[in-house]
């Protein structure tokens, strides 16, 4: 018995450190994408996500079987898919895609279910078929899921807002916008939430509008 006490032990400390390296090795990411993402001027954008996308695969190929890494390789290619647009973005929008599915595959509650909720994006934002895998029912399940996950994150519910005032339900969106921006802060992700602040912030005065009109 006291063997197998001290087996278990062993097996969650390394678990433990395991997942605590992957963490480390994606922070660069989080930290470059919210500098692309919110202080590069919209022109410099897809070359420096080019640029982090490879980094990106360096941390992947360094952490395979970790969601967190394929989590990171999908938001990286969602933005350089954004910042490229068009129709050229869609092979980037498929990666983000494929990485996301493979994180839920790993682990559907690494952090928080981040997974779930960049796929939701993607599925509203990509266009629908013939063109693309858009889906407007996937991208409310997929979102529905990141928000049990993590009820009170920024970014579920300001995603979530956004989803619900493309289908014109205003007052569902307004009120998923606030509990966004009463989101608790993230100390090692500081630059990350102004940049999101700054967004629900336009949302919002989208959202007065169409609701001053309906």
């Amino acid at each position: 018995m006291k063997s197998r006490l001290i087996l278990a032990l062993a097996t969650l400390t390394l678990l433990s450190t395991v997942r605590a390296d992957v963490l480390d090795e994606i922070k660069p990411l989080q930290q470059r994408w919210a500098e692309v993402s919110y202080q590069l001027a919209e022109d410099k954008r897809a070359e420096a996500f080019a640029q982090l996308l490879a980094q990106a695969d360096d941390v992947v190929q360094a952490n395979a079987g970790k969601a967190e890494a394929y989590i990171w390789r999908g938001i990286v290619a969602s933005g350089y898919a954004g910042a490229k647009g068009g129709l050229g973005a869609l092979s980037l929008a498929k990666q983000s895609k494929a990485d996301l599915e493979q994180a839920l595959q790993l682990d559907d509650t690494a952090l928080l279910g981040s997974a779930y909720t960049s796929l939701g994006a993607l599925y509203y934002k990509v266009p629908g078929w013939p063109v693309g895998f858009g889906s407007d029912k996937k991208a409310r399940l997929m979102l529905e899921k990141a928000l049990a996950l993590n009820p009170q994150g920024i970014d579920p519910n300001y995603f979530y807002a956004e989803f619900l005032m493309q289908q014109r339900d205003y007052t569902a969106a307004m009120r998923y916008l606030e509990i966004a921006k009463q989101a608790p802060a993230r100390p090692d992700r500081l630059l990350a939430d102004t940049g999101r602040r700054q967004e629900l912030l336009q949302l919002e005065k989208k959202l007065h509008k169409k609701l001053k009109t309906n």
